[in-house]
């Protein structure tokens, strides 16, 4: 006899509330093994692959791809077979630990994630609307016969006050935001979706307007209609945190021209050392060193602002955040201990950093707990820029491009490599002296190398 199964989205380990659906690896009628990689989803950092908790074949996919799903949800259903009843979420069996419920009614953690400690907690949600018009409960009396019930798929709609005193409309979150923004009264419409549900379609549909007369010569005509996007995953986290930071902490930036032709001319001479042969060196490497040098003399730039303890937290480690464009949006994932690692370990560091981001499999505990951060803005051809700080850290460092630019070198105008730097900082936790002290440290290392001989 069959036995179903629901596998629910589980919380990845970093605080997860909802994911989107980006790629299913099986479907029904499928086989999957425990452990075996059945979705990809992605959360507001990265893409996950996920695990199946169960061994059986695949029944049901609940979830297509590109729909939000929060946590919690069930996404795919699977016949887990055995003699026992057919079950909607039986959590009794012990094929896999993973996604099961236990007696307190919490899910237990996903295969290789690990359990989670202390109580369960869960987020508060509003009562959800049913997803079709439920049938009124038999009467006592039946009807009578010359009076039937009417057919609500070819009842006419009803008249415009009754609509507006009416039950609260189905729709979905994004689509009654819509209608406020275009002020459509929800009452007033009637669903086009499964049970009534009403679409976003059905919402643009209902809005009348008037087109602007010009003045003079033809009517305006777009060449075409404008793109909508939803904005979830990297770009609403970075949307956030980037608020947040800019409305909380009080900014400061500060700019620095520095020559860093030496610098340059020992890149040049250390590719062809056979200890740098194997890794790409680049300027964004010295600048890391850089900064971890400079830490040790002014390590106020790598403490954080704690509102609730109302203490400065000064971090004992370097965990270097690196700013990667990737076409996913902005992701900062950190290089660890990074004040332990010697140039070309981090070189070889920031090479599968750049390399994991850009494919998109940059595991989400990656990108959590920095304490400083690098935007290298010149790789875009940008001088320099006012960065602004991640939350939970103190300062950012921009790092502009790299020109061939006049410079005056004992007296004489001569042609060298001239970058800027900007240092963005928390004045709360920095103050100018501290901060110009840290930005000059960083130009002098880049400017003279051997500098970190005296650090």
């Amino acid at each position: 006899m069959s036995r179903i199964k629901h596998f629910p989205l589980p919380d990845t380990g970093e605080g997860l509330t909802e994911a989107e659906i980006v790629k299913w690896h099986v479907g029904p009628g499928d086989t999957v093994e425990v452990n075996q990689t059945i979705v990809e989803i992605e959360t507001v950092k990265a893409v996950v692959e996920l695990p199946c908790p169960y061994a059986g074949t695949v029944s049901d996919l609940l979830a297509p791809v590109g729909q939000v799903v929060e946590v919690g949800v069930p996404i795919i259903a699977i016949d887990v077979g055995g003699d026992g009843p057919p079950s909607e979420a039986d959590g009794s069996s012990s094929d896999a630990g993973a996604g099961q419920e236990s007696d307190n009614g919490r899910v237990a953690a996903l295969v290789g994630y690990g359990a989670r400690t202390g109580p369960a907690r869960r987020r508060t949600r509003k009562q959800a609307a049913p997803a079709r018009p439920e049938r009124p409960a038999a009467s006592a009396s039946p009807a009578p016969a010359t009076a039937p019930a009417p057919d609500p798929a070819t009842a006419p709609a009803p008249p415009e006050a009754e609509r507006r005193t009416g039950t609260v409309p189905l729709a979905k979150p994004p689509v009654r935001k819509l209608a406020k923004d275009l002020g459509v009264d929800l009452r007033s419409l009637r669903g086009s979706g499964p049970g009534g549900v009403i679409t976003r379609d059905d919402v643009e549909n209902a809005v009348v307007t008037e087109p602007e007369v010009p003045t003079s010569g033809a009517p305006f005509q777009p060449e075409a209609p404008d793109r909508r996007v939803p904005v979830r995953g990297v770009r609403k986290a970075t949307a956030q945190a980037m608020v947040r930071s800019a409305f909380t902490a009080p900014h400061v930036t500060e700019f620095l021209t520095v020559d860093v032709t030496p610098m340059m001319d020992l890149r040049a001479r250390l590719r062809n050392h056979p200890d740098f042969r194997d890794v790409r060196l680049t300027p964004l490497a010295f600048a890391a060193k850089a900064v971890c040098l400079a830490v040790r003399r002014t390590p106020d730039v790598n403490a954080a602002w704690e509102e609730e303890s109302g203490e400065i937290v000064y971090k004992s480690s370097v965990h270097l955040g690196i700013a990667a464009a990737t076409p996913r949006g902005l992701v900062v994932p950190k290089v660890r201990d990074a004040h332990r690692l010697t140039l070309r370990e981090l070189a070889s560091a920031l090479e599968n950093l750049a390399t994991t981001a850009r494919e998109g499999r940059t595991a989400p505990a990656d990108m959590l707990g920095g304490t400083f951060t690098i935007t290298n803005v010149g790789v875009f051809g940008v001088d320099t820029g006012t960065p602004i700080i991640n939350p939970g850290e103190s300062a950012i460092l921009a790092l502009g491009a790299i020109r061939d630019m006049p410079w005056v070198v004992d007296g004489q105008i001569v042609p060298r490599k001239v970058c800027q730097l900007a240092l963005s900082f928390d004045h709360r936790v920095v103050d100018g002296q501290q901060g110009s002290q840290f930005l000059a440290d960083v130009g002098a290392l880049l400017a003279d190398p051997g500098m970190a001989l005296t650090f």
